[in-house]
Order: C-alpha cells, then structure tokens, then sequence
C-alpha cells in the first residue's frame, strides 16, 4: 500500500466516526465519568482531557480501520511517544497516525495543533528514542485532525448527577469536525505554543481540512529541512549564535539564497 492509498482509504473511512462520538444533533455523546456507586461527575473542558477521551473513543474505529484493510495496528508504548498509531501493511511499509484535536475561536479560526517534535527523532531520524519506530521507517506521517467547539453553557464541575439525570448533562462540546492530512500539509513555520519544541500547526479551518499549509506547495522535503535546522532563541544561544539564522519561511529562504548550507 502506497502512502497516497492509505490515505485516500483512512479519508473515506473517517467519514463515519461522526457517529462514534456525537448525537444526531451533534452533541457530544459524553457527558462525564461515572463511578460504582452510578453517581456521575461531569467532564472538565480542559482541552488535555477532552483529547484524551476522544482518542479512547476512536480506537475501536481504527482498529476496524485496520481490519478490514488487512493492517496491524501498533499503538504507542508511552504517552509522549509519536506516533499515536503505527499501522503496518502486508508489505511492512509503516503508516504513522497522530490523533490531534483542537476547538474552535471562531467560525474560520482554530486554538491550533502541535505536530510533534523538530528535535530528537525528527533530527536523528535512525533514532528509537521517544518514538514508536525510527523516523525514516514510515512511508507517511499523518494527522487524523479533530475540530469541535466548546459548550457556551456553564459546566458546573462540582454537581453531581445520577443515571435518571443523564439527559440533563450538558456537553461541553459540539459540531465535531474531522479531517486526515499529511503532517506537513498543515504545518505552520512557527513553533506550537509554549516553551516546548513542537512544529505548530496552521490556525486556518479550511487550510487544516484542506492540507494547504505554506509546506503543502513547496513540498515535505522543503518542510522537513526547515524543521531540521529550525532554532529557538534559546538552542541558538546554546550553539554560540548571536540569533537562528531564520524566524519564518521569508527569512529561510533569505538564508538559502545567500548559500549558506
């Protein structure tokens, strides 16, 4: 299997987990956790749980994914390992899925995405450190992207509610969106947030559900030497340097028009 067939099968099948995860009306199906004594506490809006239980939503659906497309399914060993699934094909060519999800600001703006390191294994691409298998093993890397917004009702966290009162729970999110890309189709030429060492992803809806990044037209091999050598203002300090030799795509190509290797 090609990259570009595995990506054509898992787009059409992602058209169904819509169902896996909402009510008709769009709400999503969970409402909060549940303990033995059947009292049931409503789920927070942090954005880390709501990934979480998305993820654990969507399994048995790849797994399906996987069976009837005579795939392996290899799931990540730690949390902080890429990617999230490995699917290995008949042939051994290796597929690599990360299951990223983010909510809505506006109706064409989204929080944004981080798409894994540009350290490490992205570097030292034989490297089995804090990934599934090496880097340069996979004939893809893809984002089984996830779009919803928050709920504008107030989540009460500390009530309580039984099983009678399920239907009384709000969701704390809504219109659930999916999409599956090529990571460097909907990656930006800027860090994710914070201080961590993460590619960002573009914030454009109809970029992200299109694959039309600033990579998706100069293609993966451009995206993957801009990673490569792409440094923070910390990691240039560290090697001695005044400043990165570049900030964004304008400045990087600046730096290779002066033939600088």
């Amino acid at each position: 299997m090609t990259k570009h067939e595995f990506e054509h099968k898992l787009k059409e099948y992602v058209k169904e987990f819509s169902r896996a995860v909402a009510t008709t009306d769009g709400e999503w199906i969970i409402k909060g956790f549940i303990d033995i004594y059947r009292t049931i506490y409503t789920i927070s809006i942090d954005t880390k749980v709501i990934s979480k239980v998305m993820e654990l939503l969507l399994f048995p659906k790849l797994r399906d994914f996987a069976n009837q497309n005579n795939l392996r399914m290899e799931l990540a060993e730690h949390q902080n390992f890429y990617p999230d699934i490995s699917f290995i094909d008949s042939k051994g060519n290796i597929f690599a899925l990360d299951i990223k999800s983010t909510y809505r600001v506006n109706n064409t703006k989204v929080n944004g995405m981080t798409l894994g390191a540009f350290t490490g294994y992205f570097r030292n691409r034989k490297s089995s450190k804090n990934i599934t298998r090496p880097y340069s093993t996979y004939a893809g890397h893809f984002v089984l992207g996830i779009i919803y917004s928050k709920s504008n009702e107030f989540i009460d966290e500390k009530k309580r509610y039984t099983i009678d009162e399920l239907e009384n729970i709000a969701s704390v999110v809504h219109d659930i969106q999916f999409f599956v890309q090529e990571k460097y189709k909907i990656a930006s030429d800027r860090p994710g947030s914070g201080n961590t060492k993460n590619i960002g992803s573009v914030t454009d809806i109809e970029q992200l559900i299109n694959g039309k990044g600033p990579f998706a037209t100069l293609g993966e091999d451009v995206f993957d030497d801009y990673w490569m050598y792409y440094m923070t203002k910390d990691m240039a300090r560290a090697a001695d340097l005044e400043k990165p030799a570049y900030r964004n795509l304008s400045t990087y190509f600046d730096y290779k028009r002066r033939g600088v290797v």
